[in-house]
């Protein structure tokens, strides 16, 4: 590799350079740093902003990369409830433009375009092909640039459909964008599912976001989340994030290779000019929802974070029904008790809040974890099948290799420590405190239940005692 160069966009109050070296200090790149300390020089930061036109770039900029040999376009906002102008902006019209400003590129040899496997959802089998989009990419565009944002707000429902949120809506039109403006370049389009935590590379359990399947796990571990509306029996589609970055490296490769040998003068198919990579689980190595929670379970309670707020218990509900009941009696009546006390005391109440936002991701990952969709992922392991020894061992996307046991020893303490902040010495003292709360959840649960019985036994005596006596 000469150089990479990383678009990084200000966020926070931080400049792009403020990001870009926060960014390279993280954990990851830690390796990096010591098997390559020189690694770092051959990384440019670009300052630029996927939600402009033009993703932000400045002529200097633009000047800059009409060098660039690989593009990965993986920039996306992962929001499922992001406002669709937003949205649009991000995961369409950022994916035109890059497309028109690859096209000027002499020395392209792959456009990797990362997309979801659930950007048709709507279909019950997900093939690794072009399916129709739920409109046209360029009409999308050009509408919302017409219409302002209360109209936008009025007509979303219609536009999307069926389709369960405007982050599906638009990572789909995305495909559609690619596949209309890709026909001179050499271009592919990897699908990953639910990105969970790395399994080894470039370290093991690490991740920096909360979204999907990780925002759960997270909820549980610290006692905050008590139910989630689920099938235990459905496919929990999650991936390690290093086997789909391989994919991705993968891919890049395998485009440009095929690229050389597509004759350009026959009648060459979509699917076969613009290929698409399924990177998923469940074709080689189903896990379900339910296995998925309790080896999170059966592992995090080997590791309990000091951080928790209370003793851990998660009730997967696959009727929405019960989800709803539970969610009143473990969510919002313990939520409001504590934030009465906080008010009452003088602190801030946050809980109540909290479990609001709780309440809108669940309402959107339900869509999720209650149903199942059979997907094939043919591409992905003939790729597989091209790379030689070495190439394997390197970049691993083979999902069918993974010990999902053995993942989930290192997920959860991964989590720990990469999210929770909870260094791995502090196990001792947060297991003392895990009992603590465990005696105080099963002291309180009695307390309540008694409290409960006595209320209906007084409740019955009180009717009881309106019945006429027998003679």
């Amino acid at each position: 590799m000469k150089t990479l160069y990383m678009v990084v966009r200000p966020k926070k109050g931080k400049s792009s350079q403020e990001r870009f070296k926060e960014h390279f200090e993280d954990a990851p790149y830690e390796r990096l740093r010591k098997e390559d300390p020189n690694l770092m020089r051959k990384v440019i930061m670009i300052e630029g902003d996927a939600t402009q036109e033009d993703f932000g770039l400045s002529p200097e900029s633009k000047k800059i990369l009409m060098n660039t040999n690989v593009i990965f376009h993986a920039a996306a906002t992962v929001r499922f409830d992001e406002n669709l102008r937003v949205a649009v902006n991000i995961n369409v019209k950022s994916t035109k433009y890059l497309l028109l400003f690859a096209k000027q590129l002499t020395n392209l040899k792959a456009f990797v375009h990362v997309s979801t496997a659930f950007s048709n959802c709507t279909q019950e089998c997900i093939n690794e092909i072009h399916y129709p989009p739920p409109m046209d990419g360029d009409k999308l565009i050009t509408l919302l640039d017409t219409l302002d944002d209360e109209r936008i707000e009025k007509l979303g429902p219609i536009l999307l459909g069926n389709t369960p949120n405007t982050y599906i809506f638009t990572k789909a039109i995305g495909e559609n964008i690619v596949l209309k403006y890709s026909d001179e370049i050499p271009a592919c389009i990897v699908r990953p599912s639910i990105v969970i935590s790395t399994s080894k590379e470039p370290i093991t359990g690490w991740t920096n976001n909360l979204y999907g399947a990780t925002g759960i796990t997270i909820g549980a571990a610290v006692g905050l989340l008590r139910t989630v509306h689920c099938i235990e029996e459905k496919a929990a589609e999650v991936i390690p994030a290093d086997y789909v970055i391989a994919n991705i490296v993968a891919a890049a490769w395998d485009v440009g290779s095929r690229f050389k040998k597509l004759d350009k003068s026959a009648n060459i198919s979509d699917n076969e000019r613009i290929p698409i990579y399924n990177s998923v689980s469940s074709c080689q190595n189903r896990i379900t929802w339910g296995t998925y929670m309790h080896q999170n379970e059966v592992h995090g309670l080997e590791v309990p974070s000091l951080h928790l707020l209370w003793y851990y218990l998660l009730i997967l509900n696959r009727y929405l029904f019960m989800h709803h009941i539970c969610v009143f009696f473990l969510h919002l009546i313990p939520a409001a008790i504590v934030d009465t006390l906080a008010y009452l005391s003088g602190r801030k109440p946050m809980l109540l809040n909290g479990y609001k936002k709780i309440a809108k991701f669940s309402n959107v990952i339900h869509y999720f974890s209650t149903q199942e969709w059979q997907f094939s992922n043919k591409n992905v392991m003939d790729l597989w099948q091209k790379c030689n020894a070495r190439d394997q061992e390197i970049f691993n996307f083979n999902i069918a290799n993974l010990d999902w046991e053995g993942y989930f020893y290192n997920h959860v303490r991964g989590l720990r420590v990469y999210m929770l902040k909870d260094p791995l010495d502090t196990i001792e003292e947060s297991k003392v405190r895990y009992q603590r709360l465990k005696w105080a959840h099963y002291t309180l649960v009695t307390t309540v239940s008694l409290l409960l019985l006595w209320m209906v036994v007084s409740f019955v005596l009180f009717l009881w005692s309106f019945c006429p006596l027998s003679h």
